[in-house]
């Protein structure tokens, strides 16, 4: 089979598109023929900084394809199944970006007739995203059509990735989602994916502009720049709310006033994915599955969310738009 590996950290030079055998499944796993592999800033961000305990990796937490194969333990009914794959390369070798992979059971989940496209590009967004909107005191544990109904939510950074998918996943769950962003065109990928309300922050005031839809306060706000929007999230946030960070601003700070956080019982939760609490990474996989078998989950440009597309071949230039914050989705194509 065809597979993208590095054998050392650096940048998308060490990608090798090389030949390797078909892996089998062992106990508990199952072979995926994949379609696409999504590309997530964490894949570059582990290709650079390593390490490599198997002295090599295929690269991809995220993707989606067919079952082709599984090993002892595993439902035989599972075989032929179009599945979305998430978390692949965590702490194992075996990634996406490659004609096969294997990974344990519980992390394949039925696409049913979803496209393989919406498949690769669900897991680590959209997992990240559900993380942000149910990580609160006042927010659900779970995610579904009215779970946010009385609810409103600021998304920081609605073009972005995580951004698209919190707008999405919100406005499924019936929230009023206010999204921020710094352009005319990323206005229009927002509300494409379901703003209701989007401000450019580089020609409105955020603060004057949120307060006029929720002049009580948000109830929760996803955030990508926690240290350029802390001192306007914490004016925004509604008695009990929570700031949800799941970026880190390139290791910059982040300074609070206690007391104006501590009299409305506010909340801040920083969010990584791959280190969630069980339950909650559980509950997002249920929860992201119904909402993309429900139609509540959609990609491309009428959803906010630009496809961007690279052969197998081309994994470097994959990552290297990822690397240079291209908007939309970047999918790697295992079958060209």
């Amino acid at each position: 089979m065809k597979a993208i590996v590095y054998e050392r950290s650096g940048d998308p030079t060490v990608l090798q598109l090389v030949d390797r055998p078909v892996p089998e499944p062992g106990a508990g796993e199952v072979l995926v023929r994949i379609a696409f592999s999504g590309v997530n800033p964490t894949d570059w961000k582990a290709r650079r900084q390593g390490p490599l305990p198997a002295g090599w990796q295929t690269p991809g937490q995220d993707g989606a394809g067919v079952v082709e194969a599984v090993g002892e333990g595993v439902d035989r009914d599972l075989v032929g199944e179009r599945v979305w794959v998430w978390e692949a390369a965590w702490q194992r070798p075996w990634g996406t970006a490659a004609e096969y992979t294997v990974v344990p059971v519980r992390q394949v989940v039925r696409l049913g007739d979803a496209s393989f496209e919406l498949g690769a590009a669900l897991g680590i967004p959209f997992l990240t995203a559900h993380r942000c909107l149910t990580a609160g005191e006042y927010l659900p544990d779970s995610l579904r059509p009215g779970a946010l109904s009385d609810h409103t939510v600021l998304v920081q950074g609605g073009a972005g990735a995580v951004g698209n998918a919190a707008i999405q996943l919100a406005a499924w769950a019936d929230a009023c989602v206010i999204a921020t962003v710094s352009s005319a065109e990323k206005a229009q990928l927002a509300a494409a994916a379901g703003a209701s309300v989007v401000i450019n922050y580089r020609e409105q005031d955020v603060l004057t502009e949120v307060r006029k839809v929720a002049p009580d306060g948000v109830h929760g706000i996803v955030e990508v720049s926690a240290a350029r929007n802390a001192a306007t999230d914490v004016q925004l946030l509604h008695p009990g709310g929570v700031v949800c960070v799941y970026a880190d601003d390139g290791g910059a700070e982040v300074t609070l006033p206690i007391r104006q956080l501590m009299m409305p019982n506010a909340r801040w939760q920083f969010v990584l994915v791959y280190t969630l609490p069980k339950a909650a990474k559980a509950q997002a996989v249920v929860d992201v599955g119904a909402a993309a078998s429900q139609g509540g989950i959609r990609v491309g440009e009428e959803a906010g969310l630009p496809l961007h597309h690279y052969p197998l071949s081309a994994a470097a230039a994959a990552h290297q738009a990822v690397e240079d914050s291209v908007v939309g989705k970047v999918l790697i194509s295992a079958t060209e």
